[in-house]
């Protein structure tokens, strides 16, 4: 069980680092909650997992409903559009090309 919680720890942080590093239409604050807090999820996992010699410790499964919001959040306020790459020339020739393949063999 122990190994489990410092593992969700550990991809609670990187989850939330990572989308503090995406910019895609996250306010400057979120940005920099999703990093603070995913620095210390990260921060609290790798101290359970190389620091804490063993004794007591408290497991809160609470803690994981914020990882959930912020991704939630991130979600709804990321900008799909910028965020998705928007074809190259030579890609729409070739799909001009295959769209023209496919006018033709149904003639």
């Amino acid at each position: 069980m122990f190994d489990w919680y410092v593992g969700m720890l550990a991809l609670s942080g990187t989850v939330m680092i990572v989308m503090a590093v995406v910019k895609g239409g996250q306010s400057e604050a979120s940005r920099w909650l999703n990093a603070i807090l995913g620095a210390v999820f990260l921060g609290y996992a790798g101290y359970l997992a190389f620091v804490f010699e063993g004794g007591s410790y408290l497991i809160l499964f609470q803690a994981f409903i914020l990882p959930v919001l912020m991704v939630v959040n991130f979600v709804r306020s990321a900008d799909w559009a910028a965020l998705t790459t928007k074809p190259t020339p030579t890609q729409q020739a070739w799909r001009a090309y295959q769209k023209e393949q496919d006018r033709l063999a149904k003639l």
